[in-house]
């Protein structure tokens, strides 16, 4: 389960985040590409835009669920 106290510091605010958990397996940023982005140097995913339609919060939960290290969190802000 993604830690709120482990959340990269890249991740927009509002309610999804990654957490240091994360093993950059691109799941996320399939599933939900308007929202999840890669951060190239250090080799993590996080949020770059929280979810501002009931399509794009579909699909952060989605990736949420899907996420094989549990790596990614909601806060329910």
């Amino acid at each position: 389960m993604a830690n709120r106290d482990d959340r990269y510091g890249d991740n927009a605010p509002g309610k999804f985040y990654v957490d240091t958990q994360c093993i950059d397996c691109d799941v996320c940023r399939v599933t939900a590409p308007s929202n999840f982005t890669r951060q190239e140097d250090k080799g993590y995913s996080y949020v770059f835009k929280q979810a501002q339609t009931a399509e794009e919060e579909a699909q952060c939960q989605e990736a949420m669920d899907s996420c094989p290290v549990e790596a990614i969190g909601n806060d329910g802000d």
